[in-house]
This record gives structure tokens, sequence and C-alpha cells, in this order.
């Protein structure tokens, strides 16, 4: 077998439209999904907490927080109607649920 000169390469043509999306690429983040509500929305502003909340409703799994509350009675306030349906629509639009 012959060693290949430092300058020999390969040609390779990879069409992405065959390749499955990963569920990284999938998954808006949540500055994505911000964005996507301020802009659809009036300004509307939604906290990640809210975010967070409304991904859980969906069924959506989500990555343990280290700043999460340890107790399952820690108050914490509930994302409104309003801004769960706004929410919502950014998850359908970016194909999430």
């Amino acid at each position: 077998m012959s060693q290949k000169k430092p300058d020999d390469y390969l040609e390779v043509e990879i069409d992405l439209d065959e390749l499955d999306a990963t569920s990284a690429e999938t998954k808006a983040t949540y500055a994505e999904i911000r964005k996507y509500v301020a802009d659809h929305n009036d300004g509307m502003h939604v906290s990640t907490l809210y975010i967070t909340q409304v991904k859980k409703k969906c069924g959506i799994e989500i990555r343990e927080n280290v700043w999460s509350h340890k107790s399952e009675n820690a108050k914490q306030p509930q994302c409104p109607p309003k801004k769960e349906k706004a929410i919502v629509e950014a998850l359908r639009a970016d194909q999430m649920i």
C-alpha cells in the first residue's frame, strides 16, 4: 500500500435533505420562544419559568435546573392564560407540539 501525499483529498457530496434532523436541531431555545412571543403578541414578555411550566404541561421533556426549588410546596408564580396561549403558539410554530 502506497503512502498518500499530503495534498491528496476526497470529494464527498452530502444531500442534507436526506439527513434526519437531530432532536436538538428541531427544538427552539428559550430565547427563540421569547422572541417569537414578543414578535407575534405586541412585545409581550414571557419568563423562562413560564416557558418551562408550559413545556411541562405539554409533556415536553426539560432538563433539571440546579436553581429549581427542591420542595414541591415552593411557591412560584403561575403562567397567566394569555401568556400560556402565546407560548403554546410559539411551540406549535417551532413544531415542538
